[in-house]
């Protein structure tokens, strides 16, 4: 066999094959057509029914307030009379109920009531307000400081603790310091301790009022600082 013989040998074996794909196409096409419809057809008929929940909203009947009854409003208050106005009249007026004019001849010295006494308090046992004109001052700052040098506890001081002690001072009407308390705390009684010991080494000018020296209580801060 030539060549030519074979060439139309494998052309007729081609054709017939692709005409039996064309052939067969529809009987493909329509069968899995029907295949695919009896699949969907028996899921939604193997399938289990559903119903939607009810999500009505029950809201109870609203009850009708009842109106209150009816009041009784009493009538108003009778209006306030005005008063009378005063009438200017000519009658005589009796002089027996007349008050007689105050005078140093109908008043003498002598008859007149005592001042009362004098009552003398004593200031210096509690801290009190007294009127001054001048308050005190502080003379001896450079003794003072180095007494706060002397006193500060080492223990603290070390530590580096600090604080401040507002101290109580009564002085008389030389500037001597007579008395001495804690006002408020520093918050550490060592330091409290220390200036109160170093409180009595304060020297003062004497506080004036009306041009005369006059005892007081005076607050002062004494603190205790490291550098």
């Amino acid at each position: 066999m030539n060549d030519q013989t074979q060439h139309d040998a494998s052309a007729e074996i081609n054709a017939t094959a692709n005409d039996d794909f064309k052939r067969s196409f529809s009987t493909w096409f329509w069968g899995s057509i029907s295949a695919a419809t009896a699949v969907h057809f028996l899921v939604f008929a193997l399938m289990p029914a559903m119903q939607a929940d009810d999500v009505a909203i029950n809201q109870a009947a609203i009850e009708m307030v009842q109106p209150p009854e009816e009041i009784d409003i009493p009538p108003p208050p009778e209006a306030i009379a005005r008063p009378a106005m005063p009438v200017i009249t000519d009658a005589p007026i009796e002089e027996d109920i007349t008050i007689a004019d105050v005078t140093f001849d109908a008043n003498p010295v002598e008859n007149l009531p005592p001042p009362p006494d004098e009552v003398e308090t004593d200031i210096s046992a509690a801290p009190v307000w007294t009127d001054v004109d001048i308050l005190p001052a502080l003379k001896n700052t450079d003794e003072v400081q180095r007494a706060l040098t002397r006193e500060y506890p080492p223990l603290l001081r070390d530590a580096g603790i600090g604080g401040t002690t507002v101290v109580w001072f009564f002085i008389d009407e030389t500037g001597k310091v007579v008395k001495t308390q804690v006002h408020t705390s520093s918050g550490h009684k060592a330091l409290d301790d220390a200036a109160i010991k170093i409180s009595h080494l304060y020297e003062f000018s004497p506080a004036i009022n009306r041009d005369k020296p006059v005892p007081v209580w005076v607050s002062l801060g004494i603190a205790f600082e490291t550098r």
